[in-house]
């Protein structure tokens, strides 16, 4: 069962089988005035590699994609680690499926994975072709692999 089907732009529809959903900043919030706690670019890279780590860890066989997040640059604070830089407030991970990459393959027992690691402004599963613009871009057949059943 699928809790939602994306459409790619390049009309490709993905099954999405699984998907967590966090707070961003999560965990943060209280520590937002001090030196070492505030959003700026350490602190965004070390978020984004350990979600793209825990991803790889969650789904070894299937290979991971980030899809680059925006960085806003809310106002002209610097802080110890640099200047104030805000990512979207949701950071999603989600595991896809579609038919399989190779056409030669037999649809029933072939399939293709990737799990996506991406983040938006909102907590929402994406849905049809109601989806952030950046996941719709994914390019499934450069980055999914084929499996088996």
């Amino acid at each position: 069962m699928s809790l939602a089907r994306v459409v790619l732009a390049s009309g490709r529809s993905l099954d999405l089988s699984e998907l967590r959903l966090s707070a961003t900043y999560g965990g943060m919030l209280g520590m937002l005035g001090t030196p070492e706690g505030y959003p700026c670019k350490p602190v965004n890279d070390l978020k984004i590699k350990g979600l793209v780590r825990a991803a790889a860890r969650a789904h070894p066989a299937v290979p991971v994609h980030l899809v680059p997040p925006p960085r806003e640059y809310p106002d002209q604070y610097a802080g110890a680690f640099g200047p104030v830089e805000v990512l979207p407030a949701v950071a999603c991970v989600g595991a896809f499926h579609s038919t399989a990459l190779d056409r030669d393959h037999d649809p029933v027992l072939r399939r293709s994975a990737l799990t996506i690691v991406w983040f938006q402004p909102t907590a929402r599963v994406p849905d049809g072709r109601d989806t952030e613009e950046t996941l719709r871009g994914v390019d499934w057949e450069g980055l999914a692999r084929d499996y088996e059943f």
